[in-house]
């Protein structure tokens, strides 16, 4: 196979994680490439929150302004996705989309997931905006307002719990979640979190396209000013299938394992970001890229010694 290019590391993913592992590794000289498409998972919010320095920002703008910052230390972009990846003796080698192969020492997978909607006409309009997955992200610009939960799974239930913090008008459409025990049913309702227990069927919005409530299966309806609900997680790793990384089932799917560095089964392959921590908010995945990249370095800074000392052997 004829290489397109060669580096010491390729990142897959130009998000908050992929971007910091490109930050750590340009600066510590390292020759990278950074693959990406520009569809970020959190591109339908107005801002990323939380994010000390960062807060409000949007995401564009954030992922712009670290992508120039990472381009200062000569690191380079590509802006096709990653095909299928191939992992030798001499290291991993990446065909993208465009049919280009190139070569690195080690890799970096950083593509994050994606989240697979409950399909009730009108929710996926609001995605972003008035429907909503983590308060911690979202809950300020709603607080004190009408919110509920779409359950999608018992999940929800502790979901219920945390969103109270944000607004004393709470209200849990609960028939994605399953029965819900008394003990349960009496701890949310003693911070008078209400339990709807009736199948939602649609989203209500006005004329301006902003949600006003759900559509009940009987008919009846409730007035809301957002709703917070979690799709199914898809990992984006489909490029990844021919390695045989070792995996994990999780609460929230089934997920490549990495340990704390972000290093998988495969001694050239790093995982960082949503794709290995779904949880992940934006500072958790810098971090995490972060730790990545300099792992990544120090691990080539080793092999680099290795072969050094056994040429002054070799002689």
């Amino acid at each position: 196979m004829k290489t397109n290019s060669n580096y010491d590391v390729i990142i897959i993913g130009a998000g908050a994680a992929g971007l910091s592992a490109a930050l750590m590794l340009g600066r510590s000289l390292r020759s990278t490439l950074v693959l990406d498409t520009g569809t970020p998972r959190n591109r339908f919010a107005a801002g990323i929150h939380g994010v000390l320095g960062n807060d409000g920002t949007a995401p564009e703008d954030f992922l712009a302004r670290g992508r120039s910052e990472v381009a200062g230390y000569g690191v380079q972009f590509g802006t096709a996705a990653a095909a299928t990846v191939v992992a030798t003796d001499a290291g991993i080698t990446v065909t993208d989309t465009q049919g280009r192969h190139h070569a690195a020492r080690r890799l970096v997978a950083a593509t994050g997931i994606s989240d697979e909607l409950p399909p009730l006409p009108g929710l996926a309009a609001g995605w972003g905006t008035d429907v909503l997955h983590c308060p911690y992200c979202h809950g300020w610009e709603v607080r004190g307002q009408r919110l509920g939960i779409l359950a999608t799974s018992p999940m929800a239930l502790h979901q219920a719990q945390l969103i109270r913090q944000w607004s004393d008008d709470v209200v849990l459409f609960s028939a994605g979640a399953g029965p819900i025990d008394d003990a349960l049913t009496t701890t949310l309702a003693s911070r008078d979190v209400v339990i709807d227990n009736r199948q939602v069927t649609g989203i209500l919005r006005n004329d301006a396209g902003a949600l006003t409530g759900v559509r009940m299966v009987d008919g009846g309806q409730r007035n809301l000013d957002a709703l917070f609900t979690a799709g199914e997680l898809h990992p984006q790793d489909a490029y990844l299938d021919g390695l045989g990384l070792t995996r994990e089932q999780t609460p929230f799917g089934n997920f490549i394992a990495a340990d704390p560095t972000g290093k998988t089964s495969h001694p050239r392959i790093w995982a960082a970001g949503n794709l290995v921590a779904p949880m992940a908010n934006v500072p958790m995945s810098m971090s995490a890229g972060t730790m990545a990249g300099s792992m990544v370095n120090m691990d080539l800074v080793t092999e680099d010694f290795n072969h050094a000392a056994q040429q002054v052997h070799a002689a």
